[in-house]
């Protein structure tokens, strides 16, 4: 069975895996900074794992353009979130940050991956994930996080796409990241116009057929609401539905708001074509 090695946990991929949205960000494009205050932070991420979270993706920037954060104030938001889900919960811990040296202090507080949207654009973050013996996402962008890129054009997108990340995960595997480790993500809505995105999501076999695990990352985005007219409240169902479809396609892994929405249509999907549904709260163990 195939697996995901994150710095000493062994998460199964013969099931979808879905990670919860966590943010400690007074901006975010979804939640709005709802869950920034730390008690709330801390009764959401307990929520999530009840729903059946196999894995928390804690963010201290959003993707998005806005006001400066600066080093200093990212690791503030974030180290503490850590240590506390680490402390609080048996739940593989994801960090949605494009700083190595957010990934060095947060590894050292408990989390097991990095989950970075710039491509590895910092040269030493595949450098500490391997000292650490952590995961990482490797995930498409045409330019760098917060800065707009409205008009994005590609000879080939499916194909400047794969390629792309195929050269960060070679890149990721010369600095010594474990094969086991890595996980790829087209990046929606990262450097992509609405049908650029909707042609990824489509194309979800081509990053399949890499071997490496796919994330995928449609929980409402630009791109759901755009295709149906959808204000950011709702595109809960929409949501599912690609997350749903991703997973015909063979993607393993969901980054999701609705944690227990996704979590019962992946799971009713897994058992309609016959996989084994197992107690996903038993599915991350130590070794």
């Amino acid at each position: 069975m195939r697996e995901l090695r994150l710095k000493g946990r062994s998460i199964g991929l013969a099931r979808p895996i879905v990670m919860g949205i966590l943010n400690r960000t007074t901006d975010s494009f979804y939640d709005k900074g709802t869950y920034f205050d730390f008690d709330r932070f801390l009764e959401k991420a307990d929520e999530l794992v009840a729903a059946g979270a196999d894995i928390l993706d804690i963010g201290g920037v959003k993707a998005g353009p806005g006001d400066e954060v600066t080093l200093s104030v990212e690791l503030d938001r974030v180290v503490p979130a850590v240590e506390a889900v680490a402390s609080r919960l048996d739940v593989a811990i994801s960090v949605d940050t494009w700083r190595s040296e957010v990934l060095d202090a947060v590894l050292d507080a408990g989390a097991h991956l990095g989950n970075d949207i710039s491509g590895f654009g910092d040269p030493d973050y595949t450098k500490v994930a391997a000292r650490h013996g952590a995961g990482v996402v490797a995930t498409h962008i045409r330019l760098k996080p917060r800065v707009p890129d409205p008009n994005p054009v590609y000879d080939d997108l499916v194909a400047n796409v794969r390629d792309f990340l195929l050269q960060r995960v070679d890149r990721a595997l010369r600095d010594g990241v474990d094969p086991r480790s890595v996980i790829v993500d087209a990046g929606f809505d990262l450097g992509k116009t609405t049908a650029q995105s909707l042609l990824l999501l489509n194309s979800t076999k081509s990053l399949v057929d890499t071997g490496y695990p796919v994330l995928i990352s449609a929980s409402n985005k630009g791109f759901i609401g755009e295709t149906l007219g959808l204000d950011i409240t709702e595109r809960r169902l929409a949501s599912i539905a690609a997350a749903s479809f991703a997973m015909m396609l063979g993607a393993v892994i969901f980054r999701v708001h609705d944690v227990l929405g996704t979590v019962k249509a992946l799971d009713t999907i897994a058992a309609l074509r016959g996989d084994d549904v197992v107690d996903r709260f038993a599915s991350a163990q130590e070794t």
